[in-house]
């Protein structure tokens, strides 16, 4: 059973998967941007650090979960941001530089590219699970669609820079990706020219990248910043550099935020973050916040992180090592509150099965997930995916069900035997004749806070033991090594797969 405080977050899901009675998951921690330290009451355990990888990436192994509990918890967090930190960019591709005249059949190599970038990126999520996690979080913020550039070498610049900055300077980020050839052409400053300058990306910048809707800007300074933003708009080859063109820039002056001057790009970045410092810090650590934490905001958590974020000049890395670290990220009212994307269902259960992922499964998931909505690099609109309970809709649900399935056929097909190795691990005993405790460990790795009644968790131990006489249990004949295991295992599965617990992170 659930405590109570957990209880309530749970519920409010619970109900939204089958009712949608419920507006929103309650926010119901206690704990504080102290340090995390372990009590009896708090303990360091297997559901805490299965939450930090969780969160922190797409979940962990047994093995690696196990290796965890070894290892005090702040210094965990702090080698897993350092690993973030230190992680190589992703190879460039043969193509990083192509324009359109090093193409010999475009529709068909586009295609093999894009994928082959696709396959990249899910490999550097899993070779680097944070700052993979960090790159889709800021991708589902400064936000492009493919679909609109449709430049492959775009696509690997924009996603560079993502990578570059995911935990460095928010306003060296915010300078950089703005001359993204994939966000000049996203959001027009390709168009953006004296004398008929236009405002989307402007808009954008301050609605959606810095500051939030309706805060700390008015139209004329959106006005005012599309014509200091003119200019980056010449361009010699289809899907090669752009640059900046000086006669297409608006050299007259520009009041911005109550600065006038003959303002360009860089002025705008300066003046936004002289300004609006505050505003800046506050919407970035609420989206942080909910993301890696939970969906509703706990106002003095963001608070004390947005003066981290102010008192580190708008360094990233701070910002995500103190949430990370704090008691309030272990507390457990956020375990489990938040539901799965697509990639984290998909990948995160290949991840925890330790199932092998090969060349052809990663690209399954990645079909999956985008069958689910989420297809890499490309977001249903500027806003990106809303996420969390949006996941979830009477045609969603039911195709995650049957996503789980065919990811276990796959994997069935495969090698058989990794269910049965999955289960010896879990339980601790290769050879254990005790069902009900196999397929308990098997619940307590892959649900982050457990089945909801012990009714559930009845189910679950029926599903596992299949149609086996009961005598064969009863009189300890039955074990792991029995050949019927890894289908045992598959059922239980299939069965966890479909209640609302698994799909929560």
């Amino acid at each position: 059973m659930l405590p109570p405080s957990k209880k309530v977050g749970y519920l409010s899901l619970h109900s939204f998967l089958y009712k949608k009675s419920m507006e929103t998951v309650l926010n119901c921690t206690t704990g504080t941007l102290a340090p995390y330290a372990p009590t009896a009451a708090w303990p360091w355990n297997r559901q805490r650090a299965a939450h930090l990888y969780r969160r922190l990436g797409l979940g962990a192994p047994f093995s690696t979960l196990e290796q965890a509990l070894a290892q005090e918890p702040l210094s965990l967090v702090d080698s897993l941001v350092d690993a973030a930190v230190s992680a190589p960019l992703s190879t460039p591709p043969d193509w990083a530089g192509w324009t359109l005249n090093d193409y010999t059949d475009f529709e068909a190599q586009l295609e093999e590219q894009f994928v082959e970038w696709l396959r990249t990126w899910a490999t550097d999520m899993l070779d680097n699970p944070l700052r993979g996690k960090l790159t889709l979080f800021w991708h589902n913020h400064f936000v492009t669609e493919f679909d609109a550039y449709v430049c492959p070498s775009y696509l690997y610049r924009y996603h560079k820079v993502l990578q570059q900055h995911c935990l460095g300077n928010f306003k060296d980020f915010v300078y950089e990706i703005g001359l993204t050839p994939a966000m000049l052409i996203y959001l027009n400053g390709l168009e953006n020219r004296r004398g008929d300058a236009n405002e989307n990306y402007a808009r954008e910048l301050y609605e959606l990248f810095t500051l939030g809707a309706d805060n700390g800007y008015t139209q004329e300074d959106i006005v005012e910043t599309a014509r200091a933003l003119t200019g980056y708009n010449l361009i010699l080859a289809g899907c090669g550099e752009i640059y900046f063109n000086p006669f297409t820039w608006d050299n007259g002056a520009k009041t911005i935020f109550g600065q006038t001057g003959n303002w360009g790009y860089n002025d705008v970045i300066d003046i936004l973050f002289e300004q609006r410092a505050n505003e800046i810090a506050d919407f970035i650590c609420r989206k942080i916040y909910r993301f890696f934490v939970h969906p509703e905001v706990d106002e003095g958590i963001v608070g004390g992180l947005a003066q981290t974020f102010i008192q580190n000049n708008f360094e990233l890395e701070p910002v995500f090592r103190q949430l990370f670290r704090s008691e309030h990220f272990f507390d457990e009212a956020v375990l489990g509150v938040q539901v799965k994307s697509p990639l984290e269902l998909t990948f995160g259960f290949l991840t925890e099965g330790s199932f092998a992922i090969g060349q052809e499964i990663k690209e399954l998931a990645l079909f999956a997930s985008s069958q689910l909505g989420q297809t890499l690099s490309i977001p249903p609109n500027v806003a990106g995916w809303p996420g969390n309970r949006t996941w979830i809709s009477t045609s969603t649900l039911a195709a995650r069900w049957n996503t789980i399935t065919y990811l276990m056929y796959v994997s069935w097909a495969q090698d058989a035997g990794q269910f049965r190795a999955l289960a010896q691990e879990l339980a601790g005993d290769p050879d254990s004749n005790l069902p009900d405790l196999v397929a308990g460990a098997i619940i307590e790795h892959f649900v982050p806070v457990g089945l909801h009644t012990p009714e559930l968790y009845e189910r679950a131990y029926i599903a596992f033991r299949a149609n086996i006489p009961e005598n064969y249990y009863a009189t300890g004949q039955w074990n792991l090594n029995w050949e019927t295991v890894p289908y045992q295992v598959i059922l239980l599965l299939d069965y966890l797969g479909r209640l609302p617990e698994f799909q929560l992170s």
